[in-house]
């Protein structure tokens, strides 16, 4: 499969979309990178209260909002997604770390 143009050389609506539905493929495949490390987290955290760290959570969402900023991505709509994705995230590890017994 060939590669969309990057945005700025996009000349059709066929191509945004191309790129749109590539950018889509690879985020999925992060995503499920990042879930397999919230699978370790439930392994190796020992007590299930450990699950949520709210100034983790928060550490998170800074850390994405200052790199978003540099990538020209609005930090306000990257923190209110991480801030989603990581209750998401945290659902995940509960529901894993319950399995673990």
């Amino acid at each position: 499969m060939t590669q969309p143009p990057a945005p700025e050389h996009c000349t059709t609506m066929a191509e945004v979309r191309a790129g749109v539905d590539s950018v889509d493929r690879e985020m999925v495949a992060l995503l499920g990178l990042r879930f397999g490390y919230m699978r370790a987290a439930a392994r190796i955290k020992p007590e299930r209260a450990m699950v949520r760290d709210e100034a983790r959570k928060a550490q998170v969402v800074d850390n994405v909002t200052l790199h978003a900023a540099m990538e020209g991505f609005p930090p306000k709509i990257a923190a209110v997604l991480w801030d989603q994705l990581v209750e998401a995230s945290i659902a995940y590890e509960l529901d894993a770390f319950d399995s673990r017994a």
